[in-house]
């Protein structure tokens, strides 16, 4: 997994010494600044995005979220506060105080988003998590100026331009859907139809959780999580891909999102994640 952090603070030494907190390097195509984002259809920047205290994440929405729902914050199962959830293992409306710190679209910190539950959480299949928060999408919008990033409904598609835009790091990765993989499994995990980058997204520890955007339209079509660290075979840290005949391939510096589309289902009026909604797509307990 891109591993998360043990802190900020942690996180603020290591770059002070002048390193980084993860085995992968940082490619030239690692942007420094949503600037530098190439021309598209619509601009990438980090509007929407949150730094947690060891990964990133963002507010998202559904299309049918109303102003007046409790504001959603999307991460990875392995990010949350509770440790990692066992294979098997999901969690659904449990409560938490986490908070997260809101970024605008130069990446600064503008206000302090506090959660009230665990939507949901899992890594079983994807490696997914919820935060319901205390605010609404209309109290974000008119004390910070910045909007949800909406979720896009359909299966992404092979060559598309995205970004992966970090909020701990503030930092941008910017790439092509490679593919899809069956299945990609990683120590005790394994997730299904999960997006491969093109090389040139060299994600590392603290970018995980952090929204897939779709470069053309905005949305969020994934998020992401891992990466082969070392060119090991189905180790933690070094994801490994099987596919429909039970092949595995290893592909050592390739890193992966898990899509989210088959998420939205999920999400029913209030905001409120009910696994038993008409396509919903996410593991239940």
């Amino acid at each position: 997994m891109n591993k998360p952090l043990i802190g900020a603070f942690f996180a603020a030494l290591l770059l002070g010494a002048g390193i980084t907190p993860a085995v992968a390097a940082e490619s030239a195509q690692v942007r420094e600044s949503a600037t530098e984002t190439a021309p598209a259809a619509k601009a990438v920047t980090f509007a929407g995005t949150v730094a947690l205290s060891n990964c990133s994440g963002s507010v998202v929405r559904s299309p049918d979220s109303q102003p007046t729902d409790p504001a959603l914050v999307l991460s990875n199962g392995h990010c949350l506060e509770t440790g990692f959830p066992g294979p098997g293992e999901v969690l659904v409306d449990r409560p938490s105080t986490r908070t997260f710190t809101l970024l605008n679209a130069s990446g600064t910190g503008v206000g302090t988003l506090k959660a009230s539950k665990i939507a949901y959480g899992t890594m079983t299949d994807t490696d997914l998590s919820l935060y319901e928060l205390t605010s609404t999408y209309e109290q974000i919008e008119t004390s910070y100026g910045i909007e949800a990033l909406e979720l896009e409904t359909a299966h992404p598609v092979a060559g598309t331009a995205i970004t992966v835009a970090s909020g701990y790091w503030k930092r941008t990765y910017s790439c092509d859907i490679d593919g899809f993989v069956h299945q990609l499994k990683e120590g005790r995990w394994t997730w299904k139809d999960s997006v491969r980058y093109t090389p040139e997204c060299q994600t590392i520890g603290g970018t995980s959780g952090s929204p897939v955007i779709d470069d053309a339209t905005g949305k969020v079509v994934a998020v992401n999580n891992t990466g082969n660290e070392s060119g090991q075979e189905c180790t933690d840290n070094n994801p490994c891909e099987v596919d429909e005949n039970g092949k595995v391939t290893v592909r050592e510096g390739i890193n992966y999102a898990q899509q989210t589309y088959n998420m939205v289902p999920c999400i029913g009026i209030g905001n409120k994640i009910d696994l038993d909604r008409e396509g919903c797509g996410l593991p239940k307990p």
